[in-house]
C-alpha cells in the first residue's frame, strides 16, 4: 500500500518558514518614532521674538491712560501730603488766574444759629461754575448717634470735645477736596472771644489760605429763622440772643461781614462771590 501522509507534510514546510520572517523585518522601525520627539525640544524658537519686545513700543500706547494708573494708592485719590496742610495759591503767582468765581478756594463761614450760613453756603456751592463742597460742621458733629452732644444741653467738656473731633474731620476733609482740585466752604459758629478754639483750629487744620466771611444778621431775623427750625438745632430766644450778641465782636476785627438782612439766598451769595475776590487780592489779616 503507498503511503500517503509523506505528501501532506513536505508541502506544509517550505510556505512556513519564509513567508512570517521577511515580514518582521522591518520591526525594528518603531524606534525610528523616537526622533520626531526632537522637535519638542526647539524652545528655541520662543526666544526668536523676545528680542522683538524692546523694539516693540507696545507699551508706549497706554501712556494716554498711564496718569489714571499712575497713583499706586488703591483708592485713586491724591494722597495728601505729609506735613503742612495744603496752601491755596495766591492769585498774584499766575497773571492768567480766574475770578472768583473760578478760583478753588476754602471759605468759611461765620454766623449765629439762624444767620441762614447753611442755607447761604449749600446755595453758593451749587451754583460755582467750578466744582465745590459744602461742609457743615453741625452735619459732622450729628454723626455721633450714641453719646450725641446736645447744643440744647449747653457747653460743657464732652461737647467741645465733639466740636474739637468734627472740626477736625471737617478740616481733613476740605483739605482733601483741596488736594483733589475742588473748592469748599465750611460753615461754622466760630465766636471771635475764643480765637485759639474758632480761627486758630480752622487755620491749623485747613490751611492759612483759607477766607473766613462772617454773616451776621439783625438779631430779630435771626431770631425769626430760629423759630422756624426743628430739632436740636432749634435753640431757645435766650441762647440765640446770647450768641448773637457775642458775634457781634467780630466788628472791628478785620474780617469781612455780610449784613443778610435785608437780603434773600441769592443776593447773599453774590454778596459772598464779591468779597471772596476781594480776599483774594488783599488776604485778610486774621
Amino acid at each position: 500500500m503507498p503511503p500517503a501522509p509523506p505528501t501532506g507534510p513536505a508541502p506544509q514546510q517550505p510556505p512556513a518558514g519564509p513567508a512570517p520572517h521577511p515580514p518582521q523585518a522591518p520591526v525594528p522601525q518603531p524606534p525610528a518614532q523616537h526622533p520626531p520627539q526632537a522637535p519638542a525640544q526647539q524652545p528655541p524658537v520662543p526666544h526668536s521674538p523676545a528680542p522683538q519686545q524692546p523694539p516693540g513700543p507696545a507699551p508706549r500706547p497706554p501712556a494716554g491712560s498711564a496718569p489714571r494708573h499712575a497713583p499706586v494708592d488703591t483708592t485713586g485719590h491724591i494722597q495728601l501730603p505729609t506735613g503742612a496742610p495744603v496752601e491755596i495759591p495766591a492769585p498774584g503767582a499766575d497773571p492768567a488766574q480766574p475770578d472768583a468765581t473760578h478760583a478753588a478756594v476754602a471759605v468759611l463761614l461765620i454766623g449765629a444759629a439762624g444767620a441762614g450760613k447753611t442755607t447761604v453756603a449749600q446755595y453758593w456751592a451749587a451754583r460755582r461754575p467750578v466744582p465745590t463742597a459744602h461742609i457743615s460742621l453741625d452735619d459732622v458733629r450729628e454723626w455721633v448717634r450714641s453719646g450725641f452732644a446736645d447744643p440744647q444741653a449747653g457747653w460743657n467738656d464732652h461737647s467741645e470735645a465733639q466740636y474739637r473731633l468734627a472740626r477736625r474731620t471737617c478740616g481733613f476733609a476740605a483739605r482733601n477736596f483741596l488736594a483733589n482740585g475742588i473748592s469748599c466752604i465750611l460753615d461754622d459758629a466760630v465766636f471771635p472771644d475764643r480765637p485759639v478754639i474758632g480761627l486758630g483750629g480752622w487755620k491749623r487744620h485747613v490751611g492759612p489760605g483759607l477766607i473766613p466771611v462772617v454773616l451776621l444778621p439783625g438779631l430779630e431775623v435771626v431770631l425769626e429763622r430760629n423759630a422756624a427750625r426743628s430739632g436740636n438745632r432749634r435753640l431757645s430766644d435766650e441762647e440765640v440772643a446770647r450768641i448773637h450778641g457775642r458775634m457781634a465782636g467780630w466788628y472791628g476785627s478785620g474780617l469781612p461781614i455780610i449784613d443778610n438782612s435785608r437780603q434773600d439766598v441769592a443776593t447773599t451769595a453774590r454778596m459772598l462771590d464779591e468779597v471772596v475776590a476781594r480776599s483774594l487780592t488783599s488776604p485778610p489779616n486774621w
